[in-house]
């Protein structure tokens, strides 16, 4: 690598050295003396001695810049320099009240002297404005020209230290909120570097003044030669600001919303911080698993795997690897993010677990939300070629970590399935795994001190509980996955207070009536199947109906206004669960069980009640019909259908 030795020009107070004294004006001399031999040999010496005169005199100039760097008071410049970098580092605070950038303004007047002390920059250096001939293949803001050279040299070197100075000075004038100044600092150091910007001296302070994020420590061009960085640190050092540069790119693309370029810069960096062992695990395992998620919302369960496995094992490298320059704080000495950061990992698992399953149900379930065999049969048809595309996208994809790393992530992944379960074997598989992840998770986000992430957590387990009723074909053993559902949702009634968990009261309310609802309509499928229900089959029914009626009442209550009025106009956020909790209070009425014809009729003219409400409210309001398209046609009918059998009802009491 080129080295950067100290450089200068000459003050114009100090004395001109021997070598600097012109000896061309002997030879004009000479010349004059010469005149009467004749005009024209006089013309042809003069000639011939002017260009003899120019080509020593560039040579002269060369050995006097030599000769006078090598003369400059080296020491004085650095231990200026020095002081301004260490004035320009004092923290705001700490100056006086009146004078917040006093330490700024001293470091200014340094930077300043030491820029004397250097001198003007050569003719071909100065920061004249670009001319046509400069664009091209340059930079067209500077005028940068297409030809680059190495920066070597003592007028070279001179020219990187200048803009050192300048780039210091730019810095400064922006700290001090002198934007304009700042800038015209900045652009005379990148015109000064316009050479040698590709250069290994000066490439990263060219980018530091363009962008602020430098590879190397411009200060180093003022060290002396031992003291500066070796060729594998100037390697490192390149490699991360490149890594910091994918990063960005992430963070721009996500802000612009282009979250597949996102992703694959972001996915790109992890790659990288393992490659060169510049990571912290903790966070570089919760930004893995964080990145998951993307690819679970793209259904790209096969990457969604590969990321949480490698957060696994990474994050299983916390506190047994060595701090690197990146590290903030040892993990040893925070135990409780790590448990966070723990907990947080597995709720991403568990959304993988829950996903692929619910993915699964939405491929094989019919019209009515019932398993299709068709489809089933259809799906493992298609299993073996899955398999195949699973293998091909894996030698395509970026995998993350090389030898035991690698290996350690494929053991967490051969754990767990990418494909979507076809059977109620494969479904439970992935929810033991999704439920061995909330157990995970519980343990630190626990209701007191983390409300919101605990009922979260517990709602994604009874999640896990419900799709994994749709795999099962034993009715008795579904009845008892929804009772499961109610036993963990409903004690979190009692613990919210509905005046600041409003939100997710209703979905809990929601979710406890749909749980009820849904093992009222499995033991009416039971009874269905025996000739002579008994007695006690009934009576569970209607306790069943009758708790799923209290919580969709609850639920719609909650949308009262203070004077306990219903609204006319219901939220859209709310709008499709209010109109679904009207449909089935309807459904439930109906489906009361009961020997008393007047107890009968009752329940009918609350189920037309509730049928009515849902018809009239989307003649008023045409957009709710989009939202409940099968059950607006479903309440038509029964709104046709009721009073004639209410009728009959009425016709027979009257008769009895």
């Amino acid at each position: 690598m080129t080295t950067v030795a100290m450089v200068t020009t000459t003050p114009s107070h100090w004395p001109l050295p021997s070598i600097l004294r012109f000896p061309w004006r002997a030879s004009l001399a000479s010349v004059l003396q010469c005149a009467g031999a004749g005009l024209s040999r006089a013309v042809s010496e003069v000639s011939q001695s002017r260009r003899r005169r120019e080509s020593r005199l560039q040579t002269l100039r060369k050995q006097a810049v030599e000769a006078v760097m090598a003369d400059s008071p080296c020491a004085e410049i650095r231990e200026k320099f020095q002081a301004a970098l260490a004035l320009s580092r004092v923290e705001l605070h700490r100056n006086p009240e009146k004078e917040p950038y006093k330490s700024k303004y001293s470091a200014r007047a340094l930077l300043e002297e030491v820029k004397a002390l250097l001198g003007p920059a050569p003719e071909d250096e100065d920061e004249r404005p670009p001319t046509d001939d400069s664009f091209g293949a340059g930079d067209h803001t500077l005028g940068l020209p297409a030809e680059l050279v190495a920066a070597e040299g003592p007028v070279a070197r001179g020219s990187v230290r200048r803009a050192v100075i300048e780039f210091h000075l730019g810095v400064n004038h922006i700290d001090t909120e002198e934007l304009s100044a700042g800038e015209e600092h900045l652009v005379k150091c990148l015109r000064l570097l316009r050479k040698y910007r590709l250069s290994q001296d000066c490439v990263s302070l060219y980018i530091q003044a363009q962008i602020g994020s430098p590879p190397l420590d411009p200060t180093e061009h003022f060290l002396p030669e031992e003291e500066k960085l070796a060729e594998q640190e100037r390697s490192k050092r390149f490699e991360k600001v490149y890594t910091h540069n994918l990063y960005y790119l992430a963070q721009v693309y996500q802000h612009m919303e282009m979250f597949e370029k996102a992703a694959h810069y972001c996915h790109s960096t992890l790659k990288r911080q393992l490659e060169h062992n510049a990571y912290h695990p903790m966070e570089w395992a919760i930004n893995a698993a964080t990145l998951s998620q993307f690819y679970i919302n793209k259904q790209c369960f096969m990457e969604a795997r590969h990321c949480l496995s490698a957060a696994n094992v990474i994050f299983g490298q916390t506190g047994k690897i060595r701090t690197t320059e990146d590290t903030t704080e040892a993990e040893g000495d925070v135990p409780e993010l790590y448990h966070q950061r723990k907990g947080e990992i597995a709720r991403c698992w568990i959304k993988y677990c829950l996903t692929l399953m619910q993915n699964a149900q939405l491929s094989m379930q019919d019209n009515i939300g019932e398993l299709d065999p068709d489809k089933q049969s259809e799906l493992r048809a298609l299993r073996k070629k899955e398999l195949d595309e699973e293998e091909s996208i894996r030698k395509k994809a970026v995998q993350f970590g090389t030898g035991e790393l690698c290996d350690a992530i494929s053991a967490v992944e051969e754990k767990v399935s990418s494909l979507r379960p076809l059977d109620f074997e494969e479904a439970r598989e992935l929810f033991l795994m999704g439920q061995h992840y909330v157990f995970e998770a519980k343990e630190f986000f626990q209701i007191d001190g983390y409300v919101t992430d605990h009922i979260e957590i517990v709602q994604d387990h009874s999640a896990l509980f419900k799709v994994l009723a749709f795999f099962e074909t034993d009715m008795e053993r579904r009845c008892k996955m929804h009772k499961r559902r109610i036993a963990m949702l409903e004690p979190l009634t009692v613990d919210l207070n509905p005046q600041y968990y409003l939100l997710v009261n209703r979905q809990i309310q929601f979710e406890i009536a749909h749980a009820y609802y849904d093992m009222m309509d499995l033991k009416v499928a039971i009874a269905d199947k025996l000739r002579d229900p008994d007695s006690h089959i009934v009576k569970k029914i209607n306790s069943l109906n009758k708790s799923a009626l209290k919580y969709y009442q609850l639920f719609l209550d909650s949308l009262r206004d203070p004077n306990k009025v219903f609204p006319e106009h219901i939220g859209e956020d709310v709008l499709r669960p209010a109109m679904l909790a009207k449909f089935r209070v309807a459904r439930l009425y109906g489906k009361i069980i009961t020997a008393d014809p007047k107890k009968e009729l009752e329940n009918l003219a609350t189920s037309l009640e509730h049928y009515k409400f849902i018809v009239d409210y989307c003649e008023k309001h045409p957009e709710a019909a989009q939202e409940i398209e099968v059950e607006l046609e479903l309440s038509k009918e029964m709104v046709s259908l009721l009073p004639t059998k209410m009728e009959r009802f009425r016709t027979k009491m009257a008769l009895t």
